[in-house]
């Protein structure tokens, strides 16, 4: 009998799927902190988390049969993967289950931030009519500059091109794609680009300080559904409040949920919190992948 501790919330048909594998022991315990999970991961086979609890290198020490940890979703930021793999410990991720949830949710903040949906929802409930002030702009002829052109990239190049958008797009390799958008490097993006959204894990550096926000044209709009910690976000306040940065719509935070206010209290910015991946449809296929990968590798 192989023990599974589901730590985070999980899609329940997928829950109800992996409780019906007859060699499976299923434990759903969520909302443990790094002392209550190194207390529990012990005897256990197998852990599945999504973004919220961290399997930390305490954690990885501190279990003794652990064979596989799963993050259902895409990004590995709360696994400690350098300890699971010094301990021979798999780690498995299910990239391509929320792919659309994300990039429809890119899409939904790249529109918000055009029309200013977020100021006029504010507007509105205060039983303002500001209509006049609250004039944006269309999406239709404007150059989007995708910074990491994966799964979730081309998703939203797709439905860009859809918009009548031109696409262009700055990726560490070649990006193979039948879309009609354009492989440029980072220095072109960023100087030719209307909109910049990022889709790529989070990296050693920022990916966008101030020397790449000087490097933008005036006016550009930033979007964030990929990684907190890929933007500098004090250069990105200071971009806003100069106007190089016309408006911003982030769902990714250095630091989340956050202690500093001061970007998302700035009027030109959309946030949400770190939702892009929460749509029904697209947990579902997380959870069915946590259950696949689990029978492939643990039922003998």
């Amino acid at each position: 009998m192989k023990k599974i501790l589901v730590a985070d919330k999980l899609d329940n048909e997928a829950l109800e799927e992996l409780r019906s594998i007859p060699s499976f022991d299923v434990t759903y315990k969520t909302g443990m902190d790094e002392a209550e999970l190194v207390k529990t991961i012990p005897g256990y086979n197998a852990v599945i988390v999504r973004s919220a609890t961290k399997v930390t290198k305490k954690v990885i020490d501190g279990s003794t049969n652990l064979e596989l940890i799963i993050r259902a979703g895409i990004g590995l930021d709360n696994i400690d993967a350098a300890a699971a793999k010094e301990k021979g410990i798999p780690v498995a991720n299910t990239p391509a289950a929320t792919t659309i949830s994300v990039a429809e949710h890119t899409f939904g903040l790249m529109l918000a931030a055009v029309r200013n949906h977020g100021k006029a929802n504010l507007s509105l409930k205060q039983h303002k009519w500001e209509k006049k002030v609250l004039s944006g702009t269309e999406l239709y002829g404007k150059t989007l500059g995708l910074i990491g052109c994966g799964r979730i990239g081309q998703a939203v190049a797709e439905r860009a091109i859809a918009f009548g958008m031109k696409v262009i797009a700055s990726d560490v390799i070649k990006i193979e794609t039948k879309l009609a958008l354009r492989q440029v490097s980072f220095d072109e993006l960023l100087a030719q680009s209307d909109i910049i959204s990022l889709h790529l894990p989070k990296q050693p550096k920022y990916i966008l300080s101030r020397p790449e926000f000087e490097k933008m044209k005036n006016g550009v709009i930033l979007i964030n559904a990929a990684r907190g910690g890929t933007v500098d976000e004090k250069a990105l306040l200071e971009a806003l409040n100069s106007g190089k940065v016309r408006a911003a719509a982030l769902d990714v935070f250095e630091k989340e949920p956050p202690e500093d206010f001061s970007l998302i209290d700035h009027p030109n910015v959309v946030v949400t919190p770190h939702i892009g991946a929460a749509a029904e449809e697209g947990q579902k296929r997380a959870g069915l992948e946590v259950v696949k990968i689990l029978r492939e590798r643990l039922v003998k």
